[in-house]
């Protein structure tokens, strides 16, 4: 069924058009302005609107220059005394200006004197607004921003906001074009609650962009501001509201029943070389009652690293397949999906297990797509490849998505496509704090393991700067000759013109050199085949260090690895640090990781590398990490899956999301259709947010 079914994204209020036109539309901005506006703002009108201000600049008039501040804006009546052509190329213009408390030198480079004389008259007075420099002991602005006759101060505004820039596109232009788009923006039928408005004390949607693009001072540029809070309330509930739809349109689909073969599940338990955490039976548990269920289900399966999540995943799609169907999981690297190929052929020997990679080719790949097809194969492991149409499934029953966080959102639901009612677990080994749970997977049942399975190594984290790395060398060395394997992790892959940091080519050299042919190299250009004999031989006996990039994040389980350094720990964010780090710990030997740093370091980044050198739980690692950070620059977000806001910061708008998701789930439940008038208005949040085609994209309505 669609998710409204008298509207489509096609059907979008007319009132709206203007919004949604190309920025090219507005007055000042032709072609070869529109690509810069794009890269700085959006492609369309309306991104103007969610651009705010960042800064704000006072032009009140000062009443003397000998009031001037520099480093500050200033604005001043003045005589115009003398011109001051240049003699020589390349040397300003002056133009020197005074009043009775003292003298102002405004300094012209490649002006033309004829426009000057015209502007700025010997003998007139004129408003002068800039920014005040001190150059040689005199009061200077340099291509003042305005210059008025007197009879025109109104032109000037007193405040006048700063926005977010791109290079080669002037501020007076994007000012100019947002002005413009704020004309555009429709007085717009309410959709928040009455009550609500007057409890927070917002204005108006109109109104509170207006307030949001004309601050005055600099407690309105606040996100606490109400006009602010108010536009990032609308951003979360149109956010909280559409995933609250997907969840109502896939409970609403036909399902099917798997119930528990509850021999087989005592005699997979039994066979298996440990007993389960807690956790993993509590999950077990959680989805048993999904599969259960005559609606398809949606669960996140969240897990620290070791937590065992594959075990799970395991017993889960073994349900399936003892019901006649079929299972998949679908990883986001080769490495990976090796990884669970293996893993899944140890837990469940009985079982007819295949893998399917953008590798496979010839007869040996139409051989397996004939028996995946004809329901020969029981459980397909793979990457991407799995999304291709000549994978036919004879009858899917579950999939499962490892690193969901490395699929974009209607990827999950491409591969549920792939059977009549497929019911689907997503995992992922990266902690996600709460708030961006609800922000990403609001739409999905979550199961939570907070439990490491017995064995795991605790790994002891030190913090170092950089300049001990010789120090460093020789620990390495010596681990090594004791019988250690280690990582060691680097942020680039080959030298960097721009950035000075560590790279992987460089160090393996560097360390081949003292240790010989025992080091190996591993990074996200090299083929597949040479990744592949990389981790062989340093899983096996050829290599004691493995000289890596972030390609090693997940998927990689050598119990032999001990010992990982990572260098410019900085240049990472927490979780992924915390990832690299549970690579190791995962045999019998004591684990060290080493965090080396490029000084000087930050605060800032000083408490994040703290905050893992104290703590191995990545649930509180990625709270940290979001506290310090911020959601928009938590490393990686931005290919996450997770929402891109405009106007929403979750940092200081956290409050408000959980009362947009209480907004969304009380306003369906009472309009499942969205007919009331309220519900109308709440449409019109999903067009302007364009919330409406991302719901209609995911084709889970």
């Amino acid at each position: 069924m669609a998710l409204f079914p008298s509207v489509s994204p096609s059907m979008r209020p007319a009132i709206l058009y203007p919004l949604f036109a190309a920025p090219t539309a507005l007055s000042g901005i032709g072609p070869r302005l529109a690509p810069l506006l794009e890269k700085a703002v959006g492609p369309l009108v309306v991104d103007l609107l969610w651009h705010l201000p960042t800064g704000l600049q006072d032009r009140g008039r000062q009443r003397f220059l000998s009031e001037a501040v520099p480093g500050q804006i200033g604005t001043f009546l003045v005589q115009v005394d003398r011109h001051q052509p240049s003699a020589h190329r390349g040397r300003p213009y002056l133009v020197l200006c005074s009043d009775q408390s003292g003298a102002l030198r405004l300094t012209f480079f490649h002006a033309r004197g004829d426009w000057l004389q015209t502007q700025l008259p010997e003998g007139s007075q004129r408003l002068i607004s800039g920014m005040v420099e001190q150059f040689r002991g005199e009061v200077q602005i340099a291509h003042p921003d305005y210059i008025l006759p007197p009879d025109r101060a109104d032109e000037i505004p007193r405040f006048e906001v700063s926005y977010p820039l791109t290079n080669g596109l002037p501020a007076k232009t994007l000012a100019k074009a947002s002005a413009q788009a704020r004309k555009l923006a429709p007085d717009l039928p309410e959709w928040l609650d009455p009550t609500l408005l007057k409890r927070e004390q917002w204005p108006g949607w109109q109104a509170a962009l207006i307030a949001a693009h004309s601050p005055e001072t600099l407690q309105q540029l606040s996100p606490e501001s109400p006009a602010r809070q108010r536009l990032a309330y609308d951003e979360l509930l149109a956010n909280q509201l559409a995933l609250a739809l997907v969840r109502l349109s896939l409970k609403e689909r036909p399902g099917r029943i798997i119930p528990l073969d509850s021999a087989l599940r005592q005699s997979l338990l039994a066979a298996l070389p440990f007993p389960l955490t807690g956790a993993q039976m509590r999950a077990l548990a959680e989805i048993d009652s999904d599969l259960a269920l005559p609606s398809p289900m949606l669960r996140l399966l969240q897990g620290d690293v070791g937590s065992g999540k594959t075990v799970v995943a395991a017993l889960a799609m073994a349900s399936a397949v003892a019901q006649g169907s079929q299972a998949a999981l679908m990883a986001p690297t080769e490495i990976l999906a090796r990884q669970h190929f293996n893993s899944l052929k140890s837990l469940l020997p009985g079982l007819r297990i295949a893998q399917l990679t953008g590798r496979d080719i010839g007869k040996s790949r139409q051989n397996l797509l004939e028996e995946i097809k004809g329901g020969q194969i029981d459980i397909l492991v793979g990457t991407h490849a799995l999304f291709q149409e000549t994978v036919v499934f004879h009858d899917l029953a579950l999939a499962v998505i490892d690193e969901q966080h490395r699929f974009g959102v209607h990827q999950r639901l491409d591969l549920s496509a792939k059977g009549q009612a497929v019911d689907l677990l997503v995992m992922t080994a990266t902690p996600i704090p709460r708030t961006l749970m609800l922000t990403a997977y609001g739409d999905m049942e979550v199961s939570r393991l907070d439990e490491k399975p017995p064995g795991r190594q605790a790994v002891i984290t030190r913090v170092m700067p950089l300049s001990k790395l010789d120090a460093v060398l020789e620990a390495v060395a010596r681990a090594v000759a004791a019988g250690a394997k280690v990582f060691w992790v680097c942020p680039l892959i080959e030298e960097s013109e721009s950035l000075d940091l560590a790279n992987a080519e460089a160090r393996h050299l560097q360390l081949s050199k003292v240790l010989g042919s025992r080091v190996g190299l591993v990074h996200g250009r090299l083929k597949a085949a040479a990744k592949d004999a990389a981790m062989a031989g340093f899983s096996g006996q050829s290599f004691d260090i493995l000289v890596a990039t972030t390609v090693i994040e997940v998927g990689v389980d050598i119990p032999a690895a001990s010992v990982m350094v990572i260098e410019h720990a900085e240049r990472f964010g927490l979780a992924q640090l915390h990832q690299l780090r549970g690579r190791i710990g995962r045999g019998t030997s004591p684990a060290s990781c080493l965090l080396l740093y490029g000084a000087p370091l930050s605060a800032t980044a000083r408490n994040r590398l703290h905050v893992l050198r104290d703590s191995d739980d990545g649930f509180l690692i990625a709270e940290a990490d979001l506290r310090l950070r911020g959601a928009g620059e938590l490393l990686g977000s931005r290919q996450s899956g997770l929402p891109n806001f405009r106007l929403a910061d979750l940092e200081h708008h956290n409050r408000l999301l959980a009362i947009a998701r209480d907004d969304a789930q009380l306003v369906l439940a009472r309009d499942r259709q969205l007919l009331s008038p309220r519900g109308q208005a709440l449409r019109t949040l999903l067009y302007l947010f364009q919330r409406d085609a991302v719901v209609q994209t995911l084709r889970s309505g």
